[in-house]
């Protein structure tokens, strides 16, 4: 009889635990799983995206020489390496940096310009999904992080737009090292 009341009282708990998560469940959405996180693309560029990178580059760095442009911006001038943080730490450096460079090259351009920066900003673009793919929730980054993304949200606020794109255009290179070290993980030295 016991053993009777028991069972029941499972089935009874069971019951009202499907029950109570369903009526939750349209309260309170459930999480979507999570893609799969994986950067191994990212520890060597294929040659055709270095080679549009560069090209890019080369293009805006011969422009901007033509321009009367000032900037004092030193955003991506740190006195630590990326090897340095905690792999967290990594993945939100590289995703605000791609989030950066994403938006400077999305602003309106010269059509030669725009063209040339078309397979570049595709490419940054698909590796930006792909870092928040890998970003860990609910990470508090450290002091050095911290101070570097307010030194960014700084910029954004004081710098005109023209130095921030020279900026984020120029330190291309940089960024895609730092999304190298964090798909090497730990043999990011």
């Amino acid at each position: 009889m016991l053993h009777l009341g028991f069972t029941l009282l499972l089935l009874l708990g069971a019951s009202l635990r499907a029950s109570l998560g369903a009526s939750l469940g349209a309260t309170f959405p459930q999480d979507t799983p999570r893609k799969s996180c994986s950067l191994s693309k990212y520890q060597f560029f294929l040659p055709q995206e270095t080679r549009a990178v560069q090209k890019m580059k080369e293009q805006f760095e011969k422009t901007m020489l033509l321009s009367d442009r000032h900037c004092n911006t030193r955003l991506f001038h740190r006195n630590w390496k990326t090897a340095e943080l905690l792999m967290p730490d990594r993945m939100k450096l590289v995703e605000a940096e791609l989030d950066f460079t994403i938006n400077m090259l999305e602003l309106p351009a010269e059509p030669k310009f725009d063209e040339t920066r078309e397979q570049p900003r595709d490419f940054l673009t698909q590796a930006r999904e792909d870092v928040r793919d890998c970003l860990a929730t609910g990470h508090v980054p450290s002091g050095k992080l911290r101070h570097w993304l307010q030194k960014l949200e700084m910029a954004k606020e004081t710098e005109t737009t023209g130095c921030l794109e020279a900026s984020a255009i120029l330190h291309l290179f940089q960024m895609l090292n730092n999304l190298r070290c964090a798909a090497l993980r730990e043999r990011c030295t």
